[in-house]
């Protein structure tokens, strides 16, 4: 299990150059015209980690196999979109299907890049988008709140549950504020998700700044943080230039060296990746064996079972237990055998909350 981002953003702010980038695929055309994205592209990559690398090394695994994170670049949108304008509808509905969205802003000048509204403005972008999706929601809520309304005053507990959610993210809308800062319990949370609404979906803002802003920003991405620090949502700087170079170098010592000289220490994939992760909550665990070393990732808080289901779902019909170890203790005790030895090796239950970089041994029988 991973999880699933979308890119947005303006056209001509770099969606499908950073795509092709962390994908290291050709898939998504890059081209100086906006809409040359017709079709949402999908790419898996692989995510970093070097737990997962020490581990198999202490285990003396054949293969090693990392989670995965999966991106899909989707059509640029336009003001309007909203009532069709441009790709407006095909945008809307792709972004209903993933779970985070990634919201590329422009933070460089390029006199060679077009831009949709002449000129480079973060804020003014951000808004575009974010506009045309509350104005998405507004519509689409106001339209369920009818029925509902006739389903409640029938005495339905569930309509009258979504009726008030209903009204409480149509007051912020109406505001100009996201759905996402609607205050849901944690027995509204279903309810609250059934809405399906676009501004309701964690926001990562990620700054496409010029190679030379790449390790500090620069005063466009700065904004953009502060934007993002005001509604809660996340940041995190990149340059998709040097990603589309580091993506074509052929091993690992050049790209270290190559992000050396430009006093970086880790890629912007990297960075994107962890940030996503704490948007999310999710979480690692690893299994490790003389056949392969593996990560599973799993939202923050899943028990034991859930985490055992993402592995087979005949696991979790079947759980019995997890034997699980510590990352530090399995390191500490190199490996296995020592980590039982030394009594760090734990028997957990169905009520465990699986930590982030436990090693698990699940036991189940169906």
């Amino acid at each position: 299990m991973g999880f699933n981002c979308g890119i947005v953003g303006l056209p001509n702010v770099g969606k499908s150059t950073l795509f092709n980038a962390l994908t290291a695929t050709a898939a998504a055309e890059a081209a100086n015209f906006p809409f040359c994205t017709i079709e949402p592209n999908s790419g898996r990559v692989a995510v970093p980690d070097s737990r997962l690398d020490t581990i198999a090394k202490i285990g003396k695994s054949a293969r090693i196999v990392p989670t995965q994170l999966e991106f899909v670049d989707i059509a640029g949108l336009v003001r309007g979109a909203s009532k069709g304008e441009g790709l407006g509808n095909q945008f809307l509905a792709n972004i209903r299907e993933v779970d985070a969205v990634l919201h590329l802003v422009r933070c460089f000048e390029d006199g060679n890049v077009t831009h949709v509204d002449g000129g480079v403005d973060p804020l003014r972008d951000i808004e575009t988008i974010e506009t045309e999706l509350m104005l998405a929601d507004l519509e689409s809520l106001e339209k369920r709140e009818v029925s509902l309304v006739k389903k409640a005053r029938g005495g339905d507990k569930e309509s009258k549950l979504q009726l008030d959610l209903v009204g409480r993210a149509l007051a912020l809308l109406r505001e100009g504020q996201p759905a996402r800062l609607v205050e849901v319990a944690d027995d509204e949370k279903k309810a609250f998700d059934m809405l399906q609404l676009l501004t309701a979906k964690p926001v990562l803002y990620v700054c496409n700044v010029d190679e030379d802003s790449a390790a500090e920003g620069n005063e466009f991405s700065a904004i953009v943080a502060r934007r993002a620090s005001e509604e809660g949502a996340a940041s995190v700087v990149i340059s998709a230039a040097i990603e589309e170079e580091i993506s074509q170098l052929g091993n690992a010592e050049e790209k270290s060296e190559f992000l050396e000289s430009l006093g970086l220490h880790e890629t912007g994939l990297t960075r994107v990746i962890r940030a996503g992760y704490e948007l999310l909550h999710l979480i690692t665990f690893f299994t490790v064996g003389p056949k392969e070393a593996r990560a599973w990732t799993v939202f923050g808080g899943a028990l034991a079972p859930q985490a055992a289901g993402v592995i087979h779902s005949d696991f979790e019909r079947g759980f019995i237990k997890a034997e699980t170890i510590a990352y530090d203790d399995f390191v500490a005790c190199n490996g296995e055998q020592g980590a039982k030895e030394a009594g760090k090796m734990r028997q957990e239950g169905k009520t465990y909350r699986v930590k982030d970089g436990d090693i698990m041994l699940f036991r189940f029988n169906v």
